[in-house]
């Protein structure tokens, strides 16, 4: 389960953090991705400001860590960019080649190989299992040779595993998955075209000979999400049945195909909602929901049948 989002500084290192990711652990959980976001100004800014508010600091991503490992979770840490004004980063882009006096991938590459390489040694002083290293930058994938060489940098600094998070529908288009560990992708398909996509993402597994897993999947608990679960402004009711309907499917869907490794759900916040509150709740956090009673039964079902 993703903890945490967006990383807003001040909100991970408060006794209601703590207590929202204590009862994380309780569904089940045996991962966590924390993920959390620097900004740049618009989508052809080359500045990320990783250092500064509203990222959180330094001591809430240690201290989150350190809480998650003390529960016996297993850590993903899961640097992303986000862009300021709202647009999506995976529209971030430059000219295909640097142009002098425009902005350009080198100069968003310079930025953002900084951002990412203090996260890899937050990551390799705490012990943290993976690495995301990006996540769904879909113009930004076409860049290979500027990936291939942030990720042997990476290596330089970190040990443990290193993932890409692609976008959904992107699996098998980008052309450097043999530079990382693990494939993993934006799992947000809609509820009837689980078994399509499997099929065509399995090809990319089997000829990339690497492990995968999802490392975002979910479905708000609202009218109409399960057809759109990617949309998170979707309009329509609160539904905690239509979440558990698209749970459900996903599950079915994703536990039959044991080259899929693993879910890692989207997303539970570091401040929660109250448990009474939670059939109002129209967003993808599981908790107080059928959704998330469900998640837990097939979470410990998935770890004693992997044991």
């Amino acid at each position: 389960m993703t903890w945490g989002w967006v990383g807003t500084r001040g909100t991970w290192a408060t006794p209601e953090a703590e207590e929202s990711m204590r009862l994380m652990a309780d569904h089940g959980v045996t991962w966590t991705a924390l993920a959390y976001a620097a900004l740049q100004e618009h989508i052809i800014s080359t500045e990320i400001r990783s250092d500064l508010a509203p990222t959180v600091g330094d001591d809430e991503i240690v201290g989150a860590i350190r809480r998650a490992h003390d529960l016996g979770l297993t850590v993903c840490l899961k640097p992303v960019v986000n862009v300021a004004d709202g647009t999506w980063r995976a529209h971030i882009g430059f000219f295909d080649e640097d142009v002098p006096g425009e902005p350009s991938w080198g100069e968003w590459f310079a930025s953002y190989r900084r951002f990412i390489l203090h996260a890899a040694q937050i990551a390799e002083q705490e012990g943290c299992a993976m690495l995301c290293v990006g996540c769904e930058m879909v113009r930004a994938d076409a860049q290979e040779d500027h990936w291939r060489a942030l990720i042997a940098d990476v290596r330089e600094i970190y040990t443990g595993l290193v993932t890409y998070n692609c976008d959904k529908y992107q699996e098998d288009r980008v052309r450097w998955w043999d530079a990382v560990d693990v494939i993993s992708s934006s799992g947000y398909y809609p509820i009837d075209s689980w078994e399509r996509e499997l099929d065509r993402i399995e090809r990319v597994v089997a000829t990339s000979g690497k492990p995968f897993f999802f490392m975002e999947a979910g479905c708000p608990s609202r009218d109409g999400s399960p057809a759109r679960p990617n949309d998170w402004s979707l309009p329509g009711g609160p539904s905690v049945t239509e979440q558990l309907r698209y749970f459900e499917e996903m599950f079915r869907a994703v536990r039959a195909r044991p080259w899929v490794r693993g879910l890692m759900l989207w997303d539970w916040p570091a401040h929660l909602y109250p448990e009474q509150a939670a059939a109002q709740n129209d967003d993808y956090c599981p908790y107080g929901k059928p959704a998330g009673t469900f998640m837990a039964e097939q979470y410990r079902e998935w770890s004693r049948e992997s044991h």
